[in-house]
């Protein structure tokens, strides 16, 4: 029985790996490009926000604002729209 359950899970993996290949195939270089840089700037902001729960001296966090207003001017320029 537990045989069966993983093939079906790895089937599905499978299936999904696949899709994902077949979805990356039809987006154009600009557009993989245009993700990788979405991608990039959506870590940075993260790590930004991590910084600034972390700060606690007033010219610090005041930096970590601006960068974070930056990212998001960035993303939105992207067309994502920031939570």
């Amino acid at each position: 029985m537990a045989r069966g359950w993983e093939s079906k899970s790895v089937e599905a993996q499978q299936a999904e790996a696949l899709e994902r290949t077949a979805q990356k195939a039809r987006l154009s270089k600009e557009e993989v490009e245009l993700e990788r840089l979405r991608q990039g700037l959506e870590l940075q902001r993260q790590r930004v926000l991590q910084e600034l729960e972390k700060s606690l001296a007033p010219s610090h966090r005041g930096m970590l604002q601006a960068a974070l207003a930056d990212l998001d001017l960035q993303l939105e320029s992207m067309g994502r729209s920031i939570p």
